[in-house]
């Protein structure tokens, strides 16, 4: 509960600067300059934006499902909002601490399907169906390699707890940990914490885990280039035609939102979550002094800056991706889904329980 009430407000702050962020990436990309009139260099042009869609008619298709059709935004965001409240901001974040914290956040965010289902129906238009049949089939074929991927990564933690899975990614985890996972470096860097102790460096084939999780992580936010479900030029606007106003707001509040819960994550398991990336070398104690008090307000405030930081840094570079590559064909996408990703998925999670019995 405490890391939800203090990631809610974060998250409205962040969507309107990550999509003026989006705007600025973009016109760099496309050599132009993206919003510069409201606001100092556009900074104001998305609260702008926001204030228009807020005084726009809240329309609801004559011959659609009203309840299904209104409720729909709301079960969308609710699921992805929930996710939230198992991750972990801080080594004091007693709040976001849970056993099965991992299982919970995979199932609770699989439930924006029903959403983005009630949507298409309740819309009663043969394009909104559509398009929700394919949103609906891109998130559950993309959750396979993604779910692989984090089962190997609790296997390699052999935990369920988020909370833990950082906290043996820090100077503070009591037990062995070797670089690169080898004992034969003889090379212990349980006390040194900082990058040398992150999952992405202490074991050895987490990069090949890392960059299935990323991608995966975008087809499920519905970023480009897996954003077929909103492809304008094949199905106008999926399963969100009908929508307009405060409603239409809410959706893509939706989709940046899991875009932040995926960076989340996925530095949680790949980059040590709230950990500071400065190790410990012999009396420098760099990694303490960046990671503070763990048990007062010195320790909440680094960790999250190191958490969010991170986070800002992927979601950036996913901003880079989308308007540097071009969108894939339907058929590509469920290609590379079941023919690419998820077999080397499935390797992956070979060799992590390989690793892990090496390590016994």
């Amino acid at each position: 509960m405490t890391a939800f009430l203090i990631i809610l407000p974060f998250i409205l702050i962040y969507t309107i600067f990550v999509v003026w962020a989006e705007r600025k990436v973009a016109g760099f990309v496309q050599d132009r300059l993206g919003p510069v009139e409201v606001g100092y260099k556009g900074l104001l042009q998305t609260i702008a934006d926001l204030l228009k869609l807020i005084q726009k008619e809240d329309l609801v298709p004559k011959a659609g499902i009203r309840i299904i059709f209104l409720s729909a935004p709301v079960v969308i965001v609710a699921a992805i909002l929930s996710g939230f409240s198992t991750i972990p901001l801080s080594p004091n974040c007693i709040g976001s601490s849970t056993e099965v914290g991992a299982f919970y956040l995979i199932s609770i965010i699989s439930l924006d399907v029903i959403g983005y289902i009630m949507a298409g129906w309740g819309s009663n238009n043969k394009y909104s169906t559509l398009g929700a049949m394919r949103a609906v089939a891109q998130i559950i074929s993309y959750e396979v390699p993604l779910t692989l991927i984090i089962l190997a990564m609790l296997m390699i933690g052999q935990t369920l707890d988020l909370q833990e899975l950082s906290f043996q990614q820090s100077y503070l985890y009591t037990g062995q940990s070797y670089l690169f996972g080898l004992k034969s470096l003889n090379i212990n860097i349980s006390d040194m914490g900082g990058v040398l102790s992150w999952n992405i460096i202490r074991f050895p084939f987490a990069i090949i885990g890392f960059v299935v999780f990323f991608i995966a992580s975008l087809a499920e936010a519905n970023r480009g280039p897996f954003d077929i479900a909103e492809a304008e030029s094949e199905i106008i606007a999926g399963f969100h035609t009908e929508y307009s106003g405060f409603r239409w707001s809410m959706i893509m509040l939706g989709e940046y939102a899991i875009l932040l819960l995926m960076a989340l994550l996925g530095t949680i398991l790949f980059f040590g979550g709230w950990n500071t990336p400065f190790p410990n070398i012999g009396d420098i104690r760099l990694a303490e002094w960046t990671t503070g008090d763990i048990k007062g307000i010195s320790g909440l405030l680094w960790g999250m800056f190191w958490l969010f930081s991170k986070a800002i840094i992927w979601i950036l570079v996913s901003l880079w991706v989308r308007w540097t590559y071009p969108r894939l064909r339907i058929d590509q996408l469920m290609y590379f889904c079941w023919k690419v990703l998820t077999p080397l998925s499935i390797l992956f999670v070979l060799l992590a329980g390989v690793w892990r019995l090496m390590m016994i």
